[in-house]
């Protein structure tokens, strides 16, 4: 059996908007006061406008993080654990309640469809005061695989 060779795929912003669209496992990379990484864990989506998007709390570290320095990076992570992945810099807004309700309504449709109940799911938005984070892509690596560097190839 021949070893799994890594690969890098380049792609462009619609490529890679595809595979985000796909997966919704990923770790959001924000930087603390000190300036040291912070890396949260999270399910995100694709909305309309072509941005990275995750449903937080305003407390939680990635919020006020990217609120403070709004410059981030996101590993989109496939459900495999060696299937491919890609990392995304880009710019982030973190929007609150009631500002990020029709956000979050959009968020949970591209990820989930639709909602039994949105009346009852914009209320719980509110009630639980969520925020939504948008990653604008500016900066993006070629979607990648692990293995063996191709050297390393035997037929």
């Amino acid at each position: 059996m021949s070893p799994s060779i890594a690969t890098n795929t380049r792609v462009d912003l619609d490529g890679l908007l595809d595979f985000v669209r796909a997966r919704h496992r990923a770790i959001l990379l924000t930087r603390r006061t000190d300036g040291s990484p912070q890396g949260s864990p999270l399910t995100c989506g694709v909305d309309d406008s072509g941005r990275i998007v995750m449903s937080t709390y305003p407390e939680r570290a990635k919020a006020r993080n990217a609120k403070r320095d709004p410059e981030v990076s996101v590993l989109v992570l496939s459900d495999e654990w060696d299937g491919p992945w890609v990392q995304v810099d880009g710019t982030a807004e973190v929007l609150d309640v009631p500002e990020a309700v029709e956000p979050l309504v959009e968020y949970y449709r591209n990820i989930a469809g639709e909602h039994p109940d949105w009346a009852e799911y914009r209320q719980a938005m509110v009630r639980q005061g969520k925020s939504l984070i948008r990653v604008t892509p500016t900066r993006w690596g070629p979607v990648a695989t692990g293995g063996f560097p191709a050297r390393l190839a035997r037929d």
